[in-house]
């Protein structure tokens, strides 16, 4: 985004879904805007104040992206939280109990 010239603008969005709450930011960006400015742009830690955002969890329509991919017109940035539990551990119990 270091260019002065006018771009044209495409509209993304932005999800975060916490145990309790979940949300959705709609919002019009720069064309040329990377996911990591997205997510800055998007202002979603007003939301979430005690968010700490890895940002190497992140993703577009669940598939996971590098910060500098830039956006698309509709893309959906979503940013992950982490597993609370291994799933894998989870299996291990479940067949343990039989």
């Amino acid at each position: 985004m270091a260019s002065d010239s006018p771009r044209s603008m495409i509209r993304i969005e932005v999800a975060f879904a916490a145990p309790d709450r979940q949300v959705l930011l709609g919002l019009w960006v720069p064309q040329g805007t990377t996911v990591a400015e997205g997510i800055e742009l998007s202002a979603i830690r007003d939301e979430f104040p005690a968010l700490d955002i890895d940002l190497t969890r992140v993703g577009i329509f669940s598939h996971k992206v590098p910060l500098d991919q830039i956006l698309m017109e509709g893309d959906r940035i979503e940013i992950y939280r982490p597993l609370r539990v291994d799933p894998m551990e989870v299996r291990r119990q479940r067949a343990l109990k039989g």
